[in-house]
Order: C-alpha cells, then structure tokens, then sequence
C-alpha cells in the first residue's frame, strides 16, 4: 500500500522514527514543507508501508542506539533499507548507519554502511574547535539526485564532533573543510546519509528533502506499475 497516486499526484508517505530523540518532529514538520505525507511513527506496518523512511538522530550514538533499539525499531529500520525504498540518515541518525562509533566504542551500530565514525581531528591550540556548529559549504565529489539544485556552493548547518569514515571511500557523496577534510555526505544504493541538519539548514536543505520527496514519489509510482507493464 502506498499513499502516492501516479494520477492523483498525492503525498508519498514518508515514516519519521520517532524513537525518543530530540529533533524528530522538525524533520517532520520539514519533509512536510517539501511536499512529503510525513509521519512520526513507531509503528513497524506503517514503516513498512512507507514509500521512504528517515532516521534522524541527535546526542551521543550510544544512546541513540540504545533508544532505537528499545523502541523495537532497529529491524524495522533494517528491513526498509533492504527493502530497496529511499532511506535516509540525518545527522547522528546518519552516523548509526555505520558500523561503531569512537564516541561510545562498545556500542554496534545498524552497520548498514560498513565504516567507522571518528572524532573530527583536533590538535591543541592549533586545530578546529569541536563541536561544529555552524554553516559549512558543501563541496559535492559526486553527483547525487538529493544534490540536484542546490546551486554551485550549498551551505548547510553542522552541529557534530564526529564525521564517517567509510571503509569504501566511494560512498562519499560529499565533503566539507573544517581543519581537513571531513566527510559530510554519502550514498549506498537506496540510503543517502548527511552529517548536516537539513532541516534546519534554510532554503538549500528544503531543497534537498524535497529531492528526497521527488525520488519517494518515483519510486512508489514504479512500484505501483503492474508487473505486465514494467516489462511491455
């Protein structure tokens, strides 16, 4: 079941994780600004139904980790990145896709994106101040359709001390300077992941959550094709 409509032009159905962490209902209120039908749900048939899914996350991975895991929505949130459907990471939500964090180092992360999340490099007295938080210009390495429109130089809001480092330096969709060079952005098949708050991050992350939006409604329009006519 899908609530978009290839001939009504409705809403797709996108399922927020509400897992008991802070930012959840900004980054509803926000994909909802950008045309989405977006839900906060612990609810694992409505996560199922969605025709994308978004885990976001502020605070410390291990706590985040513990909270996803106590609201029974670790394989739920599993299950929708299997499921082939857009899934998206925000922030700490990003960094829970990876597989451990130097942050809370006995915790195990989805391992969705096989990596490790590290501390943003600091030197004493010399080197950058943590946390960022601030706007920080996005340097795209890699064309990406949730980076489409957002103009030669984007800038988006940070708020981290930490940033992935993926075991196939690929999966880097975008980076950042702040000291050196940290990794801000990534892609793996259906899951796109920002280290950037893009609800929060003015006109330029709306932009990106409604690309986010646009390739939910494709794909839930593809889905929603017979078989008989995909192939004819």
């Amino acid at each position: 079941m899908t609530s978009f409509s290839p001939l009504g032009g409705g809403r797709p159905l996108v399922a927020v994780l509400d897992y008991g962490i802070g930012n959840v209902h900004s980054a509803q209120k926000a994909l909802e600004r950008s045309g989405a039908d977006a839900q906060l749900t612990a609810d694992p048939e409505v996560i199922g139904d969605a025709d994308g899914v978004v885990l976001p996350g502020v605070g410390a991975f291990g706590a985040c980790m513990d909270a996803l895991r106590s609201s029974c929505l670790e394989q739920p949130a599993l299950d929708a990145v299997a499921s082939g459907r857009p899934f998206l990471g925000i922030c700490v939500g990003m960094q829970m896709l990876f597989d451990w964090s130097e942050e809370n180092p006995g915790a195990r992360g989805l391992g969705v994106i096989p990596g490790t999340i590290r501390w943003i490099p600091t030197e004493p007295l010399a080197g950058p101040k943590i946390p960022q938080m601030q706007w920080n210009r996005l340097d795209v390495v890699t064309p990406d359709p949730l980076l489409v429109g957002l103009g030669e130089e984007p800038w988006l809001y940070f708020v981290h001390s930490l940033h992935g480092v993926p075991n196939d330096p690929a999966v880097v969709v975008a980076t950042i300077e702040y000291g050196t060079t940290l990794n801000a952005a990534f892609r793996l098949d259906n899951v796109f992941a920002a280290q950037f708050h893009p609800e929060k991050s003015s006109t330029t992350g709306l932009a990106l959550l409604s690309n986010f939006v646009e390739v939910c409604a494709r794909s839930a329009s593809t889905s929603a094709v017979p078989d008989n006519e995909v192939s004819a």
